[in-house]
Parts: C-alpha cells; structure tokens; sequence
C-alpha cells in the first residue's frame, strides 16, 4: 500500500517524513504535478514504489547562491535530472526564434523560470557542488540529444548532451525499467562494467573498448566528421534510425573524434512493455493535483491534461518532423480496459470532476492495441513508418478494442462525456476510396456521435503531395475524403461540428510557390485555417536534419530548404491569404 501523498520537495517535509536524507533527488524544469503525464512524477512514484526515498526540487533558482541546489542535502545514490515535460528550447522560443511570453509548466504561466538547456544547466551545476555523485539524466530534452544534433536555436550541430552537461548517465525513451536497474545497480554498489551494461542508458567513455567488446557495436560517424560535412550527418542519421528500428538493436558508438579517444555509447533499449508493466505503472497513487506549494496559483499544463488518460505508448506513424518515434518507440504498448477503467474510476472520486473526460489518447489517439499480424514480418521489417509510403499489410489496424473502450468508459456511473483530445490517423481507416471497413466506418461516427466536443481536428499537414512526401503523410486527396465524410454524417446526424485542419509552413522541400498554391486550395475548397504552424526544426527528427544539410538521409538527394526567417513568416501568412 502507498500512501497518496506528494513526493517531498522541502527540508520541512522531509523531517514531517522522518527523512535524514533520501536515496534520490530529481531535479525538473517543471513546477511538481503529481500526475501520470508528468515524466518527473512518474519516475518518482515507480523509483517510490521500489521502496527508494525520493525528493523532487522543481523550477530550482538557477541564478542565485545555488541554495535550491543544496536544500535538500545529498542523495545516497544520484540526483535525477530533467528539463521536463519539454525541450527547455521548444518551451522558451518560437520558430521565429523569438522568446514565448508564457510557460504552460509553470504555476500561472509565468515564463524564465528554468533556463536554456536546462539539462546542461542543472547538471554542471550539480557536478560542480558534489562531484562524486552522479547525476543521472533524463526526460524528452535528454532523450533527444543523446548524439549529435542540430541545435536550431544555437544553429549548431551540438554533440551529445552528455558532453556538454557532465552527467554520468542519460536515461533515453520512457525511463521507468532503465531508472529502476540503474538504482538496484547503484545501491548494491555494481561494479562500473556492470552498471554500463544497463539496458536503455547512454554514457561517455575515454574510449569504445571500456565498453566492452567493440566488434558487438555500430560505430556512428564521429562527432568531428559530421560537424565537417552534412553529408556524414545526413548518413549519421540514417544509420542511427536504422537501427533504432531493428528488432534486435546493436550497442552505437558515437566517437567524438576522428581518433580513437572519447566515445558516447547508446545501449540498445528494453524489449517492448507487457500490458501487465504498463497498467503496473498507472496503478501507482497518483494525487492528479499539483503540490500544495503552489496553493491558489494556475498551472496551465495542468488544467489541460488533468482528466485525460493515456491509453498507449509508442507510434508507429513516422512522420518525418515527429520525436515520438525517437522517444517512445515504433511499436505500441497498450494499457488493458481493465487499468483504464480503474483510472476512470479515480478521477470520478475526485471533487473537482464534473463527468468530463478530457481525453483517452496517446500520441495518436486511434493506434490502441494496432501491431502486425505476423510478428515475424515486424522483426525483419527495417520501414520507419508502418503507414507510408501505404498502409502495411501486415498491420491490424482494427479499431474494436478502441470502440469497446470508448463504450466501456462512457457507460461509467459518474462519467457524463468522453472526448478525444488526442490527434487520430484518418489513413487507419480511411483510403482514397472510402472506408476501409465497416469497422473503421463505425469508429468514425461513433468518434462523431459520442467523442468530439464541437470541433475535430486532424492533421493533413499540407496540400502539395511532393511537400507531404518529405513529411512522410499520406495524399492530401485522403482528408478530402475525410471532409466528405464528415459534412455527410454531420448532415445525417444533425450535428453541428466543425472540421479543424493543421497545417505546417516552411517544411523542407515546401517552397513559396507550393505556399501560393496552398493558399489557391484553400480559397476554393473554402478552407479556413485557424492551426497553423511554421515548421520548427527539434533535435532527432529526420526534418531536421534536411533543414541542416539540405539533403534526404535514406537517399541522398538534395532538398530545398527555407531557412530565411523572414521568408519563413511570408510562408506562414500564405495560410491567411483571402
């Protein structure tokens, strides 16, 4: 049994606890939520559930005499280390490279309360004050970074954060085994050799063979030779995303250097959570509130996701400016109806619901319990995406498990409306034909009966066909198909939706001349935009390193690249031309 109570985040409340010190502090970027979609949160409940005494020191001052830094004492096994929830850069700047006014992470919005590069920053920090305790990182900006990188911001190519933060230890993907063994590891006090052997870590070392047998591992072009050429950086990538989507992933080594000396070493991942671990994880006694420190005071993110549920991990979509992929995995991992049903029920005993649940998603909302057919198909697949070029056929893109799901939890005592806040694939059960069943068909109207609150968005991304290739997104003649569907079941039901469609400017290979055609479609199919971004290029996506080397990793070839930020406003005002 776990008590519901918050993790501690003050010396007052580590001696409410009786706690001389504990075994792990973790350090965030984000203000402290106690809630499943919070990555310091959940690493905190699975390491608490283990039996560690964990502490967390969000948004720490950063700018002061580093009192934040040292409140807490020193852990007996490692401080954690995140920027939160997301990239610290992505959270401070837009596309045009100017600084947000707001921070969703943070109690009423405030901004400037983590800095750039959190991750480096903490972590420089915290070696310098205890060396010799080592410092584990983790969390999207981490995950991301793990080698070489475009760097927009900076309009760099960076090296592992690794490198520049000091740390001991980088936690990549979702982190909840790897942080688990790194602790067992550290408490029994392991042998080095043994600790780097921990699945789903990456660390830096003076050279490969510390790492053990080199002849097991994929060396990655040097950090040096890609900064020299964007063509090695174009082909860095490709290897990299090839074998991340391997099913039995070999160990990569990133050397920094032309010469033999230090390396990043990027351990291959854990095998795919069993339904069994994901609901274990979920299970765990999250308050849902944000810590009593904050009394009175708005955490946007908060408000936004309180009463929505993941129902999945991993995507296997691969499109090409999307992280998911990189963080999460290819493959699905899917909670039972039973675990969601049980999380239903918790929010429904909460006093602040009021029937409404916001979501039941995941980073696409209708991949729910999808994966090959043959397995054996899957293992010797090497395609980063199962939709694109077309649908798999060896995919089961089934949508009975999610219809008797979003039955299961609308029919709940308490529950008075579920909808979907999560984007949905339409090419999982669409093609440029129709339905592709009568299955995907009822998914669609009961979507529309029972699941969207006045407004469906999707995604078409674009309406040139050559631009949605480099993005990896079917045919922009499939949400035609989309729309017609959904004017005619609107009609049929009379229902009163609306059809919300995001677009993206300034893609690689998207061009003024593409923009103008766009806005011409628009005007006649008497499409008005109100999602609209300009493309922002984020570490570990395939967009990003065409924006950096103008060129297609799988193939080569060249791609034109806006890169003008003034010619990349005029894109985006090409959505509002009348």
């Amino acid at each position: 049994m776990y008590l519901c109570r918050m993790l501690p985040t003050s010396r007052k409340e580590l001696d409410s606890l009786e706690y001389a010190n504990v075994d792990v502090i973790l350090f965030s970027g984000d203000a402290y939520v106690d809630h499943p979609s919070f990555g310091p949160a959940v690493i905190g409940r699975v390491l608490e559930a283990q039996g560690y005494r964990v502490a967390v020191v969000p948004q720490p001052n950063w700018r002061d005499d580093l009192r934040d830094f040292k409140k807490l004492g020193v852990p007996r096994l490692f401080f954690g280390v995140t920027a939160g929830n997301m990239d610290s850069m992505v959270n401070h700047y837009t596309a045009a490279k100017r600084l947000r006014s707001n921070d969703a992470y943070t109690p009423e919005g405030r901004a400037g309360m983590r800095p750039d590069y959190a991750v480096t920053v903490y972590s420089r920090i915290l070696k310098k004050l205890y060396p010799h305790v080592p410092v584990v990182i983790g969390g999207i900006e981490a995950s991301l970074r793990r080698l070489s990188h475009y760097d927009y911001w900076s309009d760099s190519l960076k090296p592992s954060v690794l490198v520049e933060s000091g740390a001991d230890y980088l936690v990549y993907g979702m982190g909840e085994r790897p942080i688990i063994e790194l602790a067992q590891k550290l408490r029994e006090r392991a042998a080095l050799s043994e600790i780097r052997k921990t699945p789903q870590i990456a660390f830096l070392v003076n050279s490969a063979a510390e790492a053990g047998d080199t002849r097991n591992m994929i060396f990655l072009p040097s950090h040096a030779s890609c900064r020299r050429s964007r063509k090695v950086f174009a082909e860095h990538f490709r290897i990299f995303e090839q074998q991340a989507n391997v099913s039995d992933p070999p160990v990569l080594a990133e050397p920094l250097n032309d010469t033999a000396g230090k390396t990043v070493i990027v351990n291959p991942p854990f095998p795919l959570m069993t339904t069994g671990m994901i609901d274990a994880i979920y299970d765990l006694p999250f308050t849902y509130r944000a810590h009593p420190r904050y009394k009175g005071k708005r955490i946007p993110a908060l408000d936004m996701i309180r009463f929505s549920i993941c129902i999945h991990r991993g995507c296997f979509g691969g499109c090409s400016f999307c992280t998911i992929a990189a963080h999460q995995g290819k493959k699905i991992t899917s909670r039972s109806q039973g675990s969601v049903l049980k999380e239903v029920s918790r929010l429904t005993a909460m006093e602040e619901f009021r029937g409404h649940v916001t979501d039941l998603g995941g980073p696409t909302a209708n991949m729910y319990n999808m994966q090959g057919r043959n397995r054996k198909m899957c293992d010797a697949c090497h395609r980063t995406s199962c939709l694109f070029p077309a649908v798999c056929k060896n995919l089961n893109t089934s949508h009975r498990p999610l219809l008797e799901l979003y039955e299961a939890v609308r029919n709940m005592p308490g529950v008075k409306k579920v909808t979907i806040g999560s984007g949905i694939r339409y090419d999982l059960f669409l093609n440029e034909k129709g339905f592709l069943n009568d299955e995907g068909k009822r998914f669609f109207f009961d979507l529309l009966r029972y699941h969207v609150s006045g407004r469906l968005k999707v995604a078409p991304e674009h309406t040139q066909d050559h631009v949605l290739e480099f993005m990896h997104k079917p045919s922009f003649e499939l949400y035609r198909v989309l729309s017609e569907a959904f004017h005619r079941e609107n009609t049929a039901q009379a229902l009163k939706r609306q059809l919300v469609p995001y677009f993206i400017s300034s893609h690689p290979g998207c061009t003024q001349h593409d923009m103008s055609v766009l806005a011409a479609k628009f005007k006649k199919d008497r499409i008005r935009v109100e999602q609209v971004q300009d493309f922002t290029p984020t570490p570990m996506t395939k967009s990003s390193v065409m924006y950096y080397t103008g060129l297609v990793p799988e193939t080569g070839k060249k791609v034109f690249v806006e890169r003008d930020l003034q010619k990349k406003a005029l894109q985006k005002e090409s959505f509002f031309q009348k």
